[in-house]
Formats: structure tokens, C-alpha cells, sequence
């Protein structure tokens, strides 16, 4: 894994992160200012409205002293950190929270004009010149008999506003502090959890590219990480148990066609240059004969493999008398057979039995067999075959009364180009793709084929085939 993936992370992580700081520090201290304003107006606002229905309008009636108003108000001023006005309607202040009770000559207001307060019911000002810094004010006119008598204004300095809003932008940035540095646990964790084993599986992946099919992916988790890495393995273990496979599968072909191809050059240059006399040359043309018969076996069954092997291959299945076909082609063995004196002994069941298969490739598989049983078979011997019915399925025997084959080599006969040591001193030649060729093609039609044998007494081929129901 590239460095840069896991860099690029961690810049689109900070530039997050600056971003948001970026857009809490220019917008958040208007957002915050704006909403503290509001609920400040409007409980101001409250205030004052109550303030003008149940104490202002006694003074206007008179039915209350300035005296007790100016305390009672002087009270509600200290507690809320505001300053309250009692305002008649030419802007004389007949009571101020902010100085002492003047009855005698009170202050007036310059340019006083509650219609300057427009729609709003509060205002951001010095309040006609009246504070050194802003206020925020609030107003609303005291009425009797409709007509207006006067106001009450309340005033909250803004810098408790200011100082508020600032304390709410500093619980911001903490808040955001702490998120990112929980985001960047998590950023930890991600590290640990998908970028390491990433670069493991990069690593791997890589080893893999250059060759290295021994190279294992180190990694045990059970996410996809762990599945991913796990199927490298298996992948490379695969193409490792090919490569070799291979490299067998070479070695063996280049022995097996080597051998009759020097038989060939030796005897046809012997004939050639005379160290043959012509009249042995006919003894020795079939030799030749021979020898070329054996490399056309061999690079059929090479063929018939690799077809099988190939992933469009595919079977031409149809139904047909399997008791007509093991009868044809054990009837192909007659002439091998009689030379060893080797009789047949068919235990068929029923006079037909239909089966589902690829006919030709079942006749190939029949073959192989008769043909192994036949090879490895004692003189004046019997090679039974027989059909019969098994969990629903049709089984096919083929046993012969030949030298068998020992426990240990047992498992290997399905290899290929696998030959016993007994096979390459009594026939020569055999291409040990036989039984590989059966293998596959019963693999081919989902089937098994099953082998049972004891040396110096004989070896059972049991195959599978699925029975079609009349």
C-alpha cells in the first residue's frame, strides 16, 4: 500500500477540521449573538409589558407614589442587572433605576421618539445618547382610556451580551476540541483496524506479482481484512501446487516421449547407415512402429486431459443401455485377451439398464479400466464385470485377479503420469494418464469411483452412474 493513500487521509482530516473551526469562528458568534439577543428581548419585553399594566399606569392615575414604585422597580432592576425608565410621553424620566429618585426636576430625554422604534419592540443603541456603549432596549408604552400616558424601557448592557455569547464560543470550541480528538481515536483505530493489514495484504500482493508463491500474508483477523489475505494465501498456494504440477507435468511428458523418440532416431539411423542389415529392417520397422503407436497414445491422452481440464468443457449427456456399452467394448478386448487367455465374466443386471451420461466418455472410461485390468491381469485369468443398483445409483465393477497394488502407492494411482514400478517392468507402454483420464471425467459427471485392492490377489474399480428410470 502506497504511503500517499494513508497521507491523503490525514490531509482530508485536517482540512475537515479547519474547515469546521473556520465556519464556528465566522458564524458561530453571530448565531449565538443573534439568538441570545432575542431571548433577552423578548423576557425583557415581558418584563416590561408587566411592568406597564400593573405598576406604571398607577403612577399616571396617580394611585401610587413614586416613591414605592421607584423601590419596588429599583429591586427588579438590581436582581435582573438591567435599568428601568418611567417615561412620560414628552420624554421627561419620572423614574430611572440608574440614579436616586428625582421628584423635583427631572431629567429629560433629548429627541425622545418612541415611533423610532419602528415594528420591533427592542433596539441595539446608546438609547438617545443616554449610555457610553450599546444597549440593548426594550420599550412599550403604558396606556389608560386609549390614549398613551407613557413608557417603560428596560436597558441590559451588551457587553453581558457580548460576554455570554463569548462563553458559549468557548463551550464550542471545546466541544469541537474533544470531538476531534474522539475522531481521531477512531482515525487510530482505522490505522490499525484497515490501513496496517492493508499494507500487509499490498505487501503480499506484490511478493505474489513477483513470483514469490512461498510469500504468506501474516494475519489473523476475523473481518474481511483476514478473509481477504486468507484467500491470497489459498490463491497462492494454488498457483504454487500448479507451478509444481507443471514442472512434474513437463518433466514427465519430456521422459515419456523422449524414450520411444530415441528408440525411433536410433533404429531408423541404424537402418540408415547400415548397422542394421535389410533383412532384419522388418523386425525393426515394427519396433518403430510400435514406438510411434505409443507416442500417439500418449499425446491423445495428453489431449483428452487437457480438454478436460479446460473450464468451457463441457458433456454431451444423453440416455443410453450402459449393459450394451460395457459389452461392445469389452467384445474390442477379444484379441488382447485371447493371446493371454483372459476370459470375461459379465454379471450384468437386467438385460438393459439406462443410465445418464456422456456416452463416449463413459466407453472411455470402460476402456481405460478393461485396458489397466487386462495389463496387470496372470495368464488364464478372469476379468469380471458387473452392473447392479445401489442408493438409487448404477454401479459399474470392473475387478481383475492380476498382481494388485500395494497400500502405499494405493492413493497415487490417480496421479498423473504415476506408473507402479511392477507396470514399467511388465508394460512399457502404459502413459499413467489412464486412470487420471478416468478420474476426471467421472468428476466431470459428479460421480465417484472407488478402488479396492490386494497384492497377488486382484484390484476392484467401483464407478457410479446416474440410473434413469423407465
Amino acid at each position: 500500500m502506497k504511503k500517499s493513500l494513508f497521507l491523503k487521509f490525514i490531509i482530508a482530516y485536517a482540512i475537515l477540521a479547519i474547515l469546521f473551526l473556520f465556519a464556528a469562528s465566522a458564524m458561530g458568534p453571530q448565531l449565538f449573538q443573534d439568538r441570545i439577543v432575542s431571548s433577552t428581548a423578548e423576557s425583557l419585553y415581558s418584563e416590561a409589558t408587566q411592568i406597564a399594566s400593573q405598576r406604571a399606569s398607577q403612577i399616571f392615575s396617580k394611585s401610587a407614589s413614586l416613591s414605592d414604585l421607584y423601590t419596588n422597580l429599583k429591586m427588579i432592576a438590581t436582581s435582573q442587572n438591567v435599568d428601568i425608565r418611567i417615561i412620560d410621553s414628552s420624554g421627561t424620566e419620572l423614574i430611572f433605576t440608574g440614579t436616586s429618585l428625582k421628584k423635583e426636576n427631572p431629567d429629560k430625554i433629548p429627541n425622545f421618539d418612541f415611533a423610532a422604534f419602528g415594528p420591533r419592540y427592542y433596539e441595539i443603541s446608546d438609547f438617545y445618547g443616554q449610555y457610553s456603549e450599546e444597549q440593548l432596549n426594550v420599550m412599550t408604552p403604558v396606556t389608560g382610556n386609549l390614549t398613551t400616558k407613557g413608557y417603560v424601557s428596560i436597558h441590559k448592557a451588551m457587553t453581558e451580551i457580548y460576554s455570554q455569547r463569548d462563553s458559549l464560543m468557548g463551550s464550542l470550541y471545546i466541544m469541537t476540541l474533544i470531538f476531534f480528538l474522539l475522531t481521531l481515536l477512531i482515525l487510530v483505530y482505522f490505522t490499525f483496524a484497515v490501513f496496517r493489514p492493508m499494507g500487509r495484504i499490498m505487501a503480499g500482493a506484490r511478493e505474489l506479482s513477483a513470483g514469490h508463491y512461498d510469500y504468506r500474508i501474516e494475519l489473523n483477523t476475523d473481518d474481511e481484512m483476514g478473509s481477504l489475505a486468507e484467500s491470497l494465501n489459498n490463491m497462492a498456494e494454488d498457483i504454487e501446487k500448479t507451478g509444481e504440477y507443471q514442472k512434474k507435468f513437463i518433466s514427465n511428458v519430456s521422459h515419456d516421449f523422449r524414450s520411444p523418440l530415441t528408440s525411433i532416431k536410433g533404429f531408423t539411423e541404424a537402418m540408415t547407415d547400415g548397422t542394421i542389415p535389410p533383412e532384419m529392417h522388418s523386425k525393426y520397422l515394427k519396433i518403430i512402429s510400435s514406438e510411434a503407436d505409443r507416442l500417439e497414445k500418449l499425446t491423445h491422452d495428453t489431449l483428452t486431459l487437457n480438454n478436460l481440464d479446460s473450464r468451457n468443457y463441457t458433456l454431451e449427456l444423453s440416455a443410453f443401455d450402459i449393459n450394451h456399452v460395457i459389452r461392445h467394448t469389452a467384445a474390442v478386448f477379444e484379441g488382447s485377451c485371447r493371446e493371454k487367455m483372459i476370459s470375461f465374466d459379465l454379471r450384468l443386471l437386467g438385460e438393459k439398464l439406462y443410465v445418464r451420461a456422456d456416452k463416449g466418455k463413459i466407453q472411455q472410461v470402460l476402456y481405460n479400466l478393461i485396458d489397466n485390468a487386462i495389463k496387470f491381469s496372470e495368464k488364464n485369468s478372469t476379468i469380471h464385470l458387473e452392473t447392479s443398483i445401489r442408493h438409487g445409483k448404477c454401479e459399474v465393477s470392473v475387478k481383475d485377479e492380476g498382481i494388485g497394488i500395494s497400500k502405499e502407492n494405493l492413493n497415487k494411482i490417480w496421479d498423473r503420469f504415476y506408473k507402479t514400478d511392477a507396470s514399467r517392468g511388465k508394460d512399457k507402454k502404459g502413459t499413467g494418464l489412464g486412470l487420471s483420464i478416468v478420474k476426471e471425467i467421472l468428476n466431470a459427471h459428479g460421480e465417484n469411483i472407488t478402488v479396492t485392492s490386494t497384492e497377488n490377489v486382484g484390484t476392484r474399480f467401483v464407478f457410479t452412474l446416474e440410473l434413469v428410470k423407465e
